[in-house]
């Protein structure tokens, strides 16, 4: 950006001061929700001046969508993924089940990028943030994801009787984990083994409903 100091010469030093600027503004936003983050908040925690976030990031609302484009990337790295091999023969419930108990687990360790997501999500403004047009852009790849997933266990039959079907249990799938999600904040002691017994017989038996 013109007139803003470069945070350091080499590529590396200036990866971490980006981390670093990251870091701090998923904090504050996670503390504090979008109106609360403010760029001197974000300079005083990270100990970079403010020319050193303006390098980066053109504003706050830029800064945000990178705090979440940052944390998904990183976030869907360790998950298991909505990909099925050829070979896999098991049957739908067993699959879901594989994936769901893996996933479900890191959710008490709720990401920061998840909250202010959902921060985000219940807040209505005239102009929609580039952060929260983000997020939802990454709420519909994960859904796309998982409908492919579902798809690959439908006949042909199936598929053209129900079009919609692998679409809205993709959109099961998220709703009960974003449940899931506003749960663990108010009662740590949900076990997530029922949790997943639970949605699969959701859907198992809108599959097998004709």
């Amino acid at each position: 950006m013109s007139g803003a100091r470069t945070p350091g010469t080499r590529p590396a030093d200036r990866e971490v001061s980006r981390v670093r600027i990251l870091r701090a503004a998923a904090e504050i936003a996670a503390e504090s929700g979008y109106e609360g983050t403010t760029i001197s908040k974000v300079t005083k925690r990270s100990g970079l001046p403010a020319s050193s976030v303006y390098w980066f990031f053109r504003d706050k609302d830029h800064l945000i969508a990178e705090v979440i484009r940052h944390g998904f990337e990183q976030w869907i790295s360790s998950q298991p993924r909505w990909e099925r091999d050829p070979r896999d023969e098991r049957p739908l419930a067993e699959g879901l089940r594989a994936i769901l108990s893996r996933s479900v687990r890191s959710l008490p360790q709720t990401p920061d990028f998840l909250r202010i997501g959902q921060m985000l999500l219940l807040e209505a403004r005239e102009v929609e943030p580039e952060a929260r047009q983000y997020f939802l852009a990454t709420r519909d790849e994960v859904a796309s994801s998982i409908a492919a997933w579902f798809t690959s266990y439908f006949d042909a039959g199936l598929r053209a009787r129900r079009p919609e079907l692998a679409r809205d249990l993709a959109h099961i799938v998220l709703a009960a984990t974003d449940g899931l999600l506003f749960a663990h904040q108010i009662d740590d002691a949900l076990d997530p083994d029922e949790f997943v017994e639970v949605v699969v017989a959701i859907v198992e038996q809108a599959v097998t409903s004709d």
